[in-house]
């Protein structure tokens, strides 16, 4: 049963947050319209496509992106000024046990995480095909794959030197394929190829190839020749962020394809895949260091309590990027760069929370 007290700052607290996100996503939106109104206009991008594909979704990856940070500044707002009113004092000393006072906190962060986290798994992907397909149709800038090479299933590998999605040309394209006592069995190369959209089928230019037998190879050049591979061009030719219009289990999927043809990508997909449950719930660990600096009544009340806010947030993002980079340039594990600041921030929020009650 909640009482008067835990209704007032559950009810400060989603209203103090609401009003919060409102806020900041206006100001992304202004900024983002800023940047982006020339080439809207010039690609003549219709009106209700620019709100509804473009911005609504920009709302729900942005909005979900920034809810833990959000929690945090709207608990240190809406907290530093319950204890200028000294509306905390009395909580305080009322005889119950400090962790009740936390009750109300936790029960607000547990709505807006659960919330979060069905957003990140479920809204959030489809969010982003929509306006991701919006960009690329409007926005985005020609994409460049330069020397791939990955192997595929069944022994086969595949090398390129470029390619541009302007134009769809694959240059230098390479194939070669191998038995399972890994034995060349077929070799192609083209001087370029193309790959028919939304589909495998293939018409290379310009080739020649080799067929291994037991006891002779056979060579011979092609000017043209229409075929058919196990793979496509967008399965090698992806932007970073394709990962984001996944769900869990198409994710999960993607990683282990991408992970058999030895891409160097996989870390960015991994990375993706645990952020996407380790986000919410630092809104658990923001609203309890957010409680332990704003408790207390300081000279300087809202703007001190804010930037000692801010600076903490800086360092907990730091940490964040610092070990992303780690995982993607040194091998640290993704699981571990992504939840190891919460892991930290855990122990410094109940250590922030010892000292805030002396």
């Amino acid at each position: 049963m909640l009482s008067i007290i835990d209704r007032y700052i559950i009810k400060k607290f989603l209203s103090t947050f609401f009003f919060m996100l409102g806020v900041i996503m206006m100001f992304a939106i202004v900024f983002d319209v800023s940047e982006k109104l020339g080439e809207f206009i010039s690609n003549k991008a219709p009106l209700n496509e620019i709100v509804l594909d473009y911005y609504v979704n920009f709302i729900i990856l942005y909005g979900n992106m920034f809810t833990s940070m959000i929690v945090f500044l709207s608990v240190i707002w809406f907290t530093t000024i319950m204890a200028k009113d000294t509306e905390i004092i009395p909580i305080w000393f009322s005889g119950k046990p400090m962790s009740r006072y936390l009750r109300p906190y936790f029960i607000a962060a547990s709505i807006l995480m659960v919330f979060s986290l069905a957003i990140n798994h479920i809204m959030v992907p489809r969010a982003n095909k929509v306006r991701l397909a919006f960009e690329e149709k409007y926005y985005r800038d020609v994409m460049v794959v330069q020397d791939y090479h990955a192997e595929f299933p069944e022994n086969e590998s595949v090398y390129f030197s470029n390619y541009t999605n302007s134009d769809g040309r694959v240059n230098d394209f390479t194939f070669q394929k191998w038995s399972q006592a890994m034995k060349p069995i077929y070799f192609l190369k083209a001087r370029y190829a193309l790959n028919e959209p939304n589909s495998k089928k293939w018409i290379l230019n310009d080739l020649y190839e080799k067929r291994f037998f037991k006891d002779s190879i056979a060579i011979r050049h092609i000017k043209t020749l229409d075929t058919s591979f196990n793979f496509s061009i967008s399965d090698m030719a992806q932007r970073e962020n394709t990962a984001e219009t996944m769900t869990y289990s198409e994710l999960n999927d993607f990683i282990s394809r991408e992970q058999a043809k030895g891409s160097s990508m996989v870390p960015i997909y991994q990375i993706e895949l645990h952020q996407r449950t380790s986000y919410p719930f630092a809104a658990y660990i923001l609203t309890l260091i957010g409680v332990s600096v704003a408790s207390k009544k300081r000279r300087g009340g809202v703007g001190i309590n804010i930037a000692i806010g801010l600076g903490i947030v800086f360092v907990y993002i730091f940490s964040m990027k610092m070990l992303t980079v780690a995982s993607l340039n040194i091998g640290f594990p993704p699981l571990l760069s992504v939840w190891t600041p919460n892991i930290f921030f855990a122990f410094t929020a109940l250590i922030l929370f010892r000292f805030s009650q002396k």
